[in-house]
């Protein structure tokens, strides 16, 4: 039995389509800050009594295709093991489910770290980053804290997350904007395949993300908050434009989400540096200085509702314990 812990992370450059379905591994490569404010606890114990895995999230028993994702990880892990114990999974989600917040990120690797360590596998942690990939793309980024590089790579082997900063010692925050927190229409996975086969812009994305993955390094090691804000901007609303492209095309946004990024962008005009990401949801991330925090609160508070709106500092990397 092992329990683990993993934050989520919110893509600052995004990865949008898969080359390979079976083992996600992505069109490009992606860098994206680790949040301390969402994570998942996952306790895994494997049972030689069991005659099906048993998984239970927020105290509700999963079936169906959220169900067999997990077996398909816990599967890996058996195989890798040589356990053929089936397993009792115990997951408690501090994000909500399936609504662009990232839940699976932290899911799949918190379940990843918890089911290696109670099968008895020292995984190093690009091992885990591998792992959690098999589970979920972004999930491969959650197993190291702030800021995280997920090289493409092209394959098994070779596709994973490395950090960049851990100890991120300037003064990037974020808050996120509970715009609707119920389970998207569309998912990622459907999202990413309907953009990366029917949208004409499509094949100039790779190129898109190439250079703003150079600018973004560049800004943090610059410790620009103002340049990783703007190149998270506009590398959003260019991941978005191949939704809306698509066909037939779809966007993730509701009024809500056009409501926040006005704001943002009424907020910069005052002289208040903020800027927005959305990933594939219609939940804001306002990413800011945090001398900025009380102005740009205050201001989405006064529409929004402070209920509505959580602060986000950088998070840390998986923690794995033995129980």
């Amino acid at each position: 039995m092992a329990t683990a812990k993993a934050h989520t992370n919110i893509a600052l450059v995004k990865y949008w389509g898969k080359k390979d379905q079976e083992l996600i591994i992505p069109q490009t490569d992606s860098l994206s800050l680790t949040l301390d404010e969402f994570y998942t606890t996952t306790r895994v114990n494997f049972d030689q009594e069991l005659t099906a895995d048993q998984v239970m999230i927020n105290g509700q028993q999963l079936a169906g295709p959220a169900a067999a994702k997990v077996t398909h990880l816990l599967d890996i892990v058996r195989q890798r093991s040589g356990l053929s114990a089936r397993a009792r999974v115990d997951s408690q989600n501090h994000v909500p489910t399936a609504a662009g917040l990232a839940s699976s990120a932290s899911a799949f690797a918190a379940l990843a770290g918890a089911a290696s360590r109670a099968a008895g596998l020292q995984l190093s942690r690009r091992e885990l980053s591998r792992l959690a990939r098999r589970g979920s793309g972004s999930a491969t980024r959650s197993i190291y804290g702030g800021l995280v590089e997920w090289q493409a790579g092209h394959d098994d082997q070779t596709s994973y997350a490395l950090p960049i900063m851990e100890q991120v010692d300037f003064g990037i925050e974020m808050i996120a904007i509970l715009v609707d927190t119920h389970k998207k229409k569309v998912s990622s996975r459907f999202g990413m395949q309907q953009s990366v086969s029917t949208s004409p812009y499509y094949r100039v994305w790779p190129e898109v993300v190439a250079r703003d993955m150079a600018a973004v390094k560049k800004a943090i090691a610059a410790q620009d908050i103002d340049q990783i804000g703007a190149i998270a901007e506009e590398n959003a609303l260019r991941m978005h434009a191949l939704t809306l492209s698509a066909d037939p095309g779809f966007t993730y946004f509701d009024s809500d989400t056009i409501t926040a990024m006005t704001i943002v962008r009424e907020l910069r005009e005052n002289g208040v540096n903020c800027y927005f990401t959305m990933d594939a949801g219609p939940n804001v991330k306002v990413i800011y200085d945090q001398v900025n925090r009380k102005a740009v609160y205050s201001t989405l508070a006064a529409q929004f509702g402070t209920d509505r709106l959580v602060v986000a500092k950088p998070g840390p990397g998986i923690e794995i314990w033995n129980d």
